[in-house]
């Protein structure tokens, strides 16, 4: 047993000695490497694939035997200070291990095709190998020195990939701003294991928890400090995990290709931070003030995400909002102590959300041909529509992501959120508002994004003929017949899309459909579906999606009266009789009716705005001002960014100005006058030398004259 668990190792090394050696001869050889890229990715997939196989035996043995592994040696070591490396093979790494590499084999097959014909297509692969091999190495890391190497590499990996087509300028800002914001919470991060260490002496995470713990509960250390702490360490999974008010470089992170914003969303760079807090959650557990502010910055995230992404037009930022909410009930759900739950969600949204990445990725694909590559256009979600008919396994596994993050049974996000939103109402009512109000807009808004996508009639085409058939188009009920007047139309959305059509966006090949009259046939003006290597990654999807729930339910119970799941973490956490439910699986469907009808509610109302059936008892007026609001929250943000750029950006800049004058005029002027004051001196002295010595000594006379009186 102990000899399989020596190999875990090898589960990190694998991709990281792939991207090494692909980045090494595309070095060297360079016109080979271009020639012979299809070959980096099969290499990339195998070396992910013996990654994934290891993991999955590990875990097997877990199973088994319940049983922990650990192996380090020594790194730096003298008197003062013993740092180790290693590597741990516990029950969260094997989870966490087998969710990154399987993500990561199906977004690399879905990149082969969907990169294929870009020019980085080599870099992109050495970039991702190194983004997953970063990420293992995060998960099987024993201490937290070793934790923090990994988490700066998954912080420079996701800077090189978000920043991947850098010559456009809005993708290298977007890549600047995810360093900055993530420099804040990786500077706390590295305070709070400075601060950790020096309570407990110890960088080994499962022995400074163990210590943390016992010197809190003797009062043996200030209990404030240990807070400061505890909320410094919590500091870097906000900014990792873009948790309010160090969210705002997530939905500028889509300027990178499709594929690593399903890998980062999914697997990666935001779980890196719900799996560190999970990692030292015995940290936590005894410090209250800690705890509840780690809720509350989950339930304000988790409302946030969901009122942001309520009006968004771009498909793949109205999906990182969603992205961000759903953290934020992980959060809320490890705040207040619902551990398993939180892991649960993580696993469930992994998969869902991997699929519906993926998926959007599909959709702009095919809507390249039609608006060219301006991300302002072919994600713009107001010029798709009717897409489940040109690509029906792309909006079938779309609809099943969109179902699952909506958390309708027996879709697995269902059991996970369902588990979170009770045990918040458990906890306090207040937090259970938050989930509850949460639920209903993740159902309108996720269901608004599968409405404007792929129901309805496509609008594309028609916006290249004429700018007013797109409008005519009635997109906010759904309507299919084309009218002469926008009274359909909300005014918000009329001048959105008269702007976006006059509008043409600088530095992209648009591409046009309709030059000639060919460009008529059914075959040329409308999508088609996407090639088998990226339809394939989107149907071994749908399965984790519809069947990754049955974990963390009753449906099949164990010994110890447990789920799988907890019955798996047991080395972890123990028995936990909050995390037990002993009802049978029919008891907790008629428990989570509530939970349903919340996600039913927002579904409706998304269907009755976004539908293809107009209702005539709603008032126009009333839903244009709506409407109007919303659009205008979501697309600045909630101002966030605003009062960002005002009160901190520009206030550091101008202080930054102020300390510039005042060293160039004081401390420069200071310098450089004490310099021109002697050079003065100097010269005015030099003029006085005339070489005679009656000269020099009515001068000394004239000196003596004045000390003798």
């Amino acid at each position: 047993m102990e000899s399989l668990y020596t190999y875990a190792w090898i589960v990190p090394a694998c991709p990281f000695v792939t991207s090494g050696l692909i980045g090494l001869v595309s070095f060297i050889f360079p016109k080979v490497t271009k020639d012979l890229r299809r070959v980096c990715a099969m290499f990339s997939i195998l070396a992910l694939a013996v990654a994934m196989y290891i993991s999955f035996n590990l875990f097997k043995q877990q199973i088994v035997n319940h049983s922990t592994y650990e192996h380090s040696w020594s790194w730096i070591l003298n008197d003062d200070i013993s740092i180790k490396m290693g590597f741990v093979s516990d029950p969260l790494t094997s989870i966490m291990s087998i969710l990154v590499t399987t993500v990561g084999i199906l977004v690399m097959i879905y990149s082969d095709s969907y990169m294929y014909h870009d020019q980085g297509y080599v870099r992109f692969f050495v970039y991702l190998n190194l983004f997953a091999a970063s990420m293992l190495g995060l998960v099987v890391s024993p201490n937290l020195i070793q934790i923090y190497i990994f988490w700066e590499l998954v912080g420079m990996c996701s800077y090189l990939l978000i920043g991947f087509w850098f010559a456009r300028p809005s993708a290298a800002n977007a890549c600047q701003k995810a360093f900055v914001t993530n420099r804040i919470g990786d500077f706390g991060l590295l305070l709070g294991i400075l601060g950790t260490y020096w309570i407990t002496g110890s960088f080994e995470i499962r022995e400074s928890c163990d210590r943390f713990n016992e010197l809190t509960s003797n009062n043996s250390v200030n209990y404030s400090f240990a807070n400061i702490c505890a909320l410094l360490l919590f500091l870097g999974p906000v900014a990792k995990s873009a948790q309010f008010p160090l969210h705002v470089w997530l939905s500028d992170a889509m300027e990178g290709p499709t594929p690593i914003s399903a890998l980062i969303h999914a697997a990666t760079m935001v779980a890196a931070g719900i799996f560190f807090v999970a990692r030292i959650f015995k940290l936590f557990e005894d410090l209250p003030l800690s705890m509840n502010i780690i809720s509350w910055i989950g339930g304000i995230t988790a409302l946030l995400g969901a009122t942001l992404a309520l009006a968004q037009k771009d498909l793949k930022k109205g999906l990182a909002f969603s992205t961000m909410s759903q953290l934020g009930y992980m959060i809320l759900a490890l705040g207040i102590g619902a551990y398993e739950s939180a892991l649960f969600h993580l696993i469930t949204h992994a998969y869902s959300k991997a699929l519906l990445f993926l998926g959007s990725g599909s959709v702009i694909h095919s809507m390249e041909r039609f608006v060219g590559y301006s991300p302002n256009k072919n994600q713009n979600m107001l010029l798709m529509g009717g897409l489940r008919r040109y690509m029906p396994i792309t909006g079938t596994t779309f609809l099943l992501g969109t179902l699952s993050l909506c958390g309708i049974p027996p879709l697995a996000c269902f059991w996970s959120k369902d588990q979170i939103i009770v045990k918040s109402w458990i906890y306090s009512s207040s937090f259970g508002c938050i989930a509850s109000s949460t639920a209903v807009l993740t159902g309108f808004y996720m269901f608004r994004m599968y409405l404007l996508t792929f129901e309805g009639e496509f609008r594309a085409n028609r916006s290249d003929r004429n700018t007013l058939s797109l409008v005519n188009n009635n997109i906010i009920w759904g309507n299919t017949q084309m009218t002469e007047e926008k009274s359909n139309l909300s005014s918000s959305l009329w001048n959105e899309l008269i702007d976006s059509n006059k509008k043409p966006i600088k530095g992209y090949k648009e591409k046009n459909s309709f030059t000639s009259k060919a460009s008529y046939s059914s075959e040329s003006i409308y999508p088609k579906e996407s090639n088998s290597l990226m339809i394939l990654p989107l149907m071994i999807l749908s399965i984790p999606t519809l069947l990754s729930g049955l974990i963390g339910i009753h449906f099949y119970q164990t010994e110890t009266g447990l789920d799988l799941l907890s019955e798996w973490l047991i080395p972890l956490r123990g028995i936990s009789q909050y995390e037990e439910n002993p009802d049978n699986l029919i008891q907790v469907l008629i428990d989570s009716l509530g939970s349903v009808s919340l996600s039913v509610v927002g579904i409706s109302i998304s269907y009755i705005i976004y539908g293809p059936i107009k209702n005539p008892y709603i008032s126009k007026r009333w839903l244009d001002s709506f409407l109007f609001f919303l659009r205008d929250w979501s697309e600045n943000r909630g101002y966030i960014d605003y009062y960002y750029d005002r009160f901190f950006i520009r206030g550091i800049r101008s202080v930054s100005k102020l300390i510039s004058i005042f060293d160039k005029w004081v401390i420069d002027g200071m310098i450089n006058g004490i310099g021109i004051s002697s050079f003065l001196g100097g010269e005015s002295a030099r003029y006085g030398e005339g070489g005679r010595v009656s000269s020099y000594l009515f001068g000394l006379m004239i000196g003596i004259v004045p000390l003798l009186i």
